[in-house]
């Protein structure tokens, strides 16, 4: 079923506003009410990286009134390829202050909304309701499940996108009007599966793609125009240069939505040392920065095991580590040793627990992994280590 437009018209647009948008208004189909629409409309963006990035300028710059924007990242080296937004002059700042920034050079009657907090189940709902619309641009399932949710208990569309290396989806939950995320992804994959970008990279392109389609479907759906992603994923894939379609449907047997829940366990996410009761956590096969640092500091007999790229390791690396990238552990068996405790870390420890698993079932049960990886060794241990 197609959707009416999500926002009332605001008031009329003074001379200058119709000037601004004249281009747009000249679009079958669009006109005055459309702009009026866009004005008087409420976005919440999650995410102010690539996807966020690529996709706020335009819809500020097509003319929604409101845009809010919930991260607590700051601005690193490594997000500039494909975080457009942000420039060398905001490393270290607050991704919301430089994107804010950023509307405000394109459009300073934008109203900009900081939310710096972490997304949840406990303030979702909240921060939902003050807005007409939620665009998703997360990096993770646990977050795209509960914005699914949270739309869906609150009856507001939903615009989501998903990129990794060479390829990106984008698609639409509406509760009432077409299916959910979680009828196409009813089950989240396991965590050791899932490559975030910091760890499979991603062409700065494809988020610009993607972000583009996102703020296209934002737009139709506050102004009531087109058809709208519902029961439908555009996907790109950048290498062959082409977009294909997929439908999906309402899964029959689908439990209604109607609260929402631990989103980090329901992913299988957390790790053992966040959930885990003290007298059960010395044995959670992890070991924090700080106590590998005071392990390192005391020569205690272990292996170092960094399990990054080689491109990686000569950005930082940990002092006496063995670089065995992660597609090489099991070719590699032959220079781990069995007379020490082995520890592995990359970057933010995904790799990690899949080499630790790796390892484990060759036999090596001695391996531990280092939690948050070397980006949380050098902010809790070290700081003058580059982070990226």
């Amino acid at each position: 079923m197609r959707p009416p437009a999500v926002v009332e018209p605001g008031p009329p647009l003074a001379p200058d506003r119709l000037a601004r948008f004249s281009r747009q208004l000249l679009l079958p189909g669009f006109g005055e009410i459309a702009q009026r629409r866009l004005a008087h409309a409420r976005v919440l963006v999650v995410g102010a990286g690539g996807l966020g990035s690529a996709s706020i300028p335009y819809l500020a710059s097509a003319g929604v009134g409101t845009i809010g924007v919930i991260d607590t990242d700051v601005v690193e080296l490594s997000n500039l390829h494909r975080q457009v937004v942000h420039g060398v002059t905001d490393i270290g700042r607050s991704k919301i202050d430089s994107i804010a920034d950023a509307i405000s050079a394109i459009d300073p009657t934008v109203t900009v909304n900081r939310h710096r907090m972490r997304l949840d189940a406990g303030n979702a709902l909240e921060l939902a309701a003050g807005y007409d619309l939620i665009m998703d641009g997360s990096d993770n399932f646990a977050t795209r499940y509960l914005t699914n949710d949270t739309a869906a208990i609150a009856r507001k569309p939903l615009v989501w996108g998903a990129i990794l290396r060479y390829s990106g989806q984008a698609g639409v939950a509406f509760a009432g009007f077409g299916p959910s995320y979680r009828d196409l992804f009813p089950t989240p994959p396991d965590a050791g599966d899932v490559l975030s970008c910091s760890e499979g990279g991603v062409l700065p392109s494809v988020c610009a793609a993607i972000g583009s389609i996102m703020a296209t479907e934002t737009i139709k759906l506050l102004t009531g125009l087109g058809e709208p992603l519902l029961g439908r994923i555009t996907t790109y894939d950048a290498l062959t240069g082409r977009f294909r379609e997929l439908s999906y449907s309402s899964a029959p047997d689908a439990e209604p939505i109607n609260e929402l829940t631990d989103y980090e366990l329901f992913c299988r996410t957390t790790r053992a040392s966040d959930v885990l009761p003290a007298e059960v956590r010395e044995s959670a096969q992890t070991i924090t920065p700080i106590e590998l640092s005071r392990r390192l500091a005391g020569h205690e007999p272990l292996q170092l095991i960094d399990v990054r790229e080689p491109f990686e390791s000569e950005i930082v690396s940990i002092a006496g580590s063995d670089l065995i990238s992660l597609a090489m552990i099991e070719e590699s068996l032959a220079r781990i040793r069995l007379d020490v405790p082995v520890i592995v870390y990359c970057h933010h420890g995904s790799r990690a627990t899949r080499a630790s698993s790796l390892l484990r079932a060759h036999g090596i049960q001695n391996v531990q992994e280092l939690e948050g990886g070397i980006d949380a060794f050098a902010a809790t241990v070290d700081p003058s280590m580059t982070r990226y």
